[in-house]
């Protein structure tokens, strides 16, 4: 996997053929870049070139999570004008920062610039390591996130339920 630095310059090199940017920061060595296919096809060369483990086009209806998207994280705005929000009970870690959120103040612009900004998941999941948290559960089907969890931070526990008995399971492990 290539670094985060490496990827940046990936796209800004690929960025000749049209707009490709990171997308998702998963964990280390997994980064998702989005944009025009051209921009991305080339990105892809230029990863392949420099040593990355695995370069690939996704088949994804849209490019998420990038500038491409700024359009419709302006329609949501709109939307969400109509939208009463109360004061957090929680903080809540958001994708767009990585850090920690508050204020409801907050929350309407981070919702919008979410859509066409990278996913910090990596960045979130450090933040609540910091924070104290040493256990994370995976609720649905799959377990790709609690994948990138454990490349994050081996020593934290990763629990998955995607039915009764893996919930049976998670919950026998965190009464431990």
């Amino acid at each position: 996997g290539l670094s985060r630095e490496d990827v940046l310059e990936i796209c800004r090199l690929a960025g000749e053929y049209g707009v490709v940017e990171a997308a998702n920061f998963n964990c280390p060595g997994q980064i998702v870049v989005a944009g025009e296919t051209a921009a991305v096809n080339e990105a892809i060369r230029i990863a392949s070139e420099k040593g990355a483990k695995r370069a690939m086009l996704l088949n994804v209806s849209a490019p998420f999570h990038c500038s491409l998207l700024g359009p419709a994280g302006e329609k949501l705005a709109t939307e969400l004008e109509n939208v009463e929000l109360k004061d957090m009970e929680i903080p809540v870690v958001t994708n767009v920062t990585g850090g920690l959120i508050e204020s409801r103040e907050e929350i309407r612009d981070l919702l919008v610039r979410q859509v066409s900004s990278p996913v910090l998941w990596e960045d979130c999941v450090r933040t609540l390591i910091s924070k104290g948290v040493d256990t994370f559960v995976e609720i649905g089907p799959g377990k790709t996130l609690s994948g990138f969890i454990r490349k994050i931070d081996k020593e934290v526990r990763v629990l998955n339920v995607e039915d009764k008995a893996s919930l049976d399971n998670a919950i026998a492990a965190m009464k431990g």
